[in-house]
């Protein structure tokens, strides 16, 4: 009986957890983002952007890694801009993509974005902006710092999720 109140007891705290921490905000104000935009939409466009986006995110991952604060990562980026940008060219040389590009460190707009059920507001954020060709098609972005999207960028990643309540359970049996 005592174990089934326990389990009762915690499960109804695991819910007020949840619900506390999805009502907080999910991007930090300080946040510092990646956005690749494609020249349009094609299957070719979409296949340079996703080239881009998995070199751009490898470099930022390496490096950002150790990175303890915006700040930091913010003169991280403005030192390393002009290395990215000769980094993002030679793909696109090797690519034998024809049209033009451009990278930019600062604020940008971000129009409104709907991802899992989670509604992200338009807005300017500080973001590394890469802009192919006219930059008209579907583009993709994450949030570099803090590094929500660089775990995907690392080689080896071995990622170990654990259940809050499973380990409070675990502890307590």
């Amino acid at each position: 009986m005592k174990k089934t109140i326990l389990l009762f007891l915690l499960i109804m705290i695991f819910y007020v957890v949840i619900g506390h921490v999805s009502a907080e905000k999910l991007i930090p104000d300080d946040a510092i983002r990646l956005r690749v935009i494609p020249n349009s939409d094609s299957h070719y466009d979409q296949e340079i952007k996703l080239k881009v986006r998995d070199l751009v995110q490898k470099e930022m991952y390496l490096l950002l890694k150790d990175t303890k604060g915006s700040k930091e990562a913010r003169q991280k980026i403005v030192l390393e801009l002009p290395n990215i940008e000769a980094k993002v060219k030679q793909l696109l040389i090797t690519e034998q993509y024809p049209l033009g590009y451009q990278v930019d460190f600062g604020q940008h707009y971000f129009p409104e974005k709907q991802y899992k059920g989670v509604t992200y507001e338009a807005g300017n954020y500080e973001s590394l902006l890469i802009t192919l060709g006219k930059g008209e098609g579907s583009n993709w972005w994450c949030v570099l710092f803090p590094p929500l999207c660089l775990i995907e960028a690392e080689e080896s990643t071995e990622v170990e999720y654990k259940s809050f309540v499973a380990e409070l359970i675990e502890k307590f049996m």
